[in-house]
């Protein structure tokens, strides 16, 4: 198999995590709370630090908040009367009841709240990857996809009503980037719409314009999208972003909310241009949703063979003898200083041959052998099977940090003529 093909093949996350030593369960700590081993660690930071920076690009600014919150909070948000199935019970604490939070809006309306804002501020663009909780049946938990401690790469932006149209689509825009920079593949385009029942917020004028608004963005789009009944939040509309895993379940990964209720129910104002006092829309965003599911996606996605940016190992080097043990020694340090996550496996660990297979997922082997090691040099194999030409050392550990730093899903830097199949 050609791992750089490999979402052509079904795979199974929670398999492939375990082998490659990703993440666990143990039921001591409890069902639906999975660890997070060093290597899935490293996928997990390398994705949340490209998730800032994007944002930081874009001119979100992060915060931090508490993950409990005074059960009054989720009462004036919504969230009790039309949520609470899915909370954890409240906990009595110094004669009040706070519980886990299930959600990060209301937390970053009340940040908002707490400072005077003048239209000349506006877009705020609030980001944080928080954590929230979800008290999931037993029977629905299976690996990262379904859990019930939950870090949300979560946003909110509060702006006037002009710039709803904008910022909701440049959300949209940033989950398209990311999704080409992971090599993820949308199943669809869903704007999902308010359902009959008691499950939604009455206020059918804000649900309308609401509504009006999304579709206006996912039209200015120019996506394909389809329109679905009972998929919205309590409180407003959403664009989700659909992904299918290889048998083809469908999950919602990233989403683009509008939401006029919680800015009422929190009482939220800017000055505005004329010296009133005005009420701000409230945007939500999610650029890779929560980085538990997008982790199990990325690891079926590829197959467990990670972009280079994301790859908990970027370089292995393969002296080919105890002899170039020191160099390969060197090399390692080398990508070290440059920023790459690198390791030398050495002829104790087996053949050369055996040790290439075993590093089938790593995206680049770099083979030390006599030649090599007297002329500094480094003969690269890459993960797709073709192999560079001997190169200077320093040289091919700034190509390799050039692809990295792209953050792309490519492997090298052009394709040129000194990569060969």
């Amino acid at each position: 198999m050609n791992p750089e093909n490999a979402e052509t093949t079904v795979h199974d996350h929670r398999r492939i995590g375990r082998e490659l030593d990703l993440f666990d369960t143990d039921p001591l700590m409890g069902a639906g709370l999975p660890y997070w081993l060093p290597d899935g660690a490293v996928v997990r930071y390398a994705l949340e630090e490209y998730v800032r920076e994007v944002e930081r690009k874009a001119g979100y600014r992060h915060v931090y908040s508490p993950v409990l919150g005074k059960r009054e909070l989720y009462e004036i948000s919504g969230h009790w009367s039309h949520y609470s199935a899915d909370m954890f019970p409240p906990m009595e604490l110094g004669g009040e009841q706070v519980v886990l939070r299930p959600s990060l809006c209301p937390h970053h309306a009340l940040m908002f709240r707490s400072r005077a804002h003048s239209y000349r501020e506006l877009p705020v663009r609030m980001a944080e990857l928080g954590t929230m909780f979800r008290s999931e049946p037993s029977g629905v938990l299976g690996g990262l996809t379904r859990v019930r401690a939950i870090q949300l790469n979560d946003a909110h932006v509060f702006c006037t009503m002009e710039q709803v149209v904008d910022e909701a689509a440049a959300a949209l825009g940033l989950i398209r980037d990311a999704y080409e920079a992971l090599g993820i593949r949308p199943a669809r385009y869903r704007l999902s719409l308010p359902g009959p029942g008691g499950k939604y917020v009455d206020a059918p004028e804000s649900w309308r314009r609401s509504v009006a608004l999304l579709t206006e963005v996912l039209d200015g789009s120019g996506l394909p999208y389809e329109a679905v009944e009972g998929e919205a939040a309590f409180y407003g509309p959403k664009v989700d972003v659909q992904i299918a895993d290889p048998a083809g379940r469908e999950s919602t990964l990233s989403t683009v909310q509008i939401d006029f209720h919680q800015p009422e129910r929190f009482g939220l104002e800017y000055v505005g241009a004329d010296g009133a006092k005005h009420r701000p829309v409230m945007i939500h965003r999610s650029i890779v949703g929560s980085l538990e599911r997008a982790v199990a996606h990325l690891v079926e996605a590829h197959g467990g063979a990670f972009p280079v940016w994301l790859a908990p190992v970027q370089v292995v080097a393969l002296p080919v003898t105890d002899a170039e043990g020191q160099v390969a020694a060197r090399l390692v340090e080398r990508c070290r200083e440059a920023g790459l996550r690198a390791e030398s496996v050495g002829p104790d660990r087996g053949t050369l041959g055996a040790r290439i297979r075993a590093a089938r997922l790593v995206p680049y082997q770099a083979v030390v052998g006599p030649r090599e090691a007297a002329g500094d040099l480094v003969a690269l194999r890459l993960r797709d099977g073709r192999q560079v030409a001997a190169l200077p050392a320093g040289e091919a550990v700034g190509r390799i940090e050039r692809v990295a730093a792209a953050r792309g899903t490519g492997l090298w830097v052009g394709d040129g003529p000194d990569a060969r199949r």
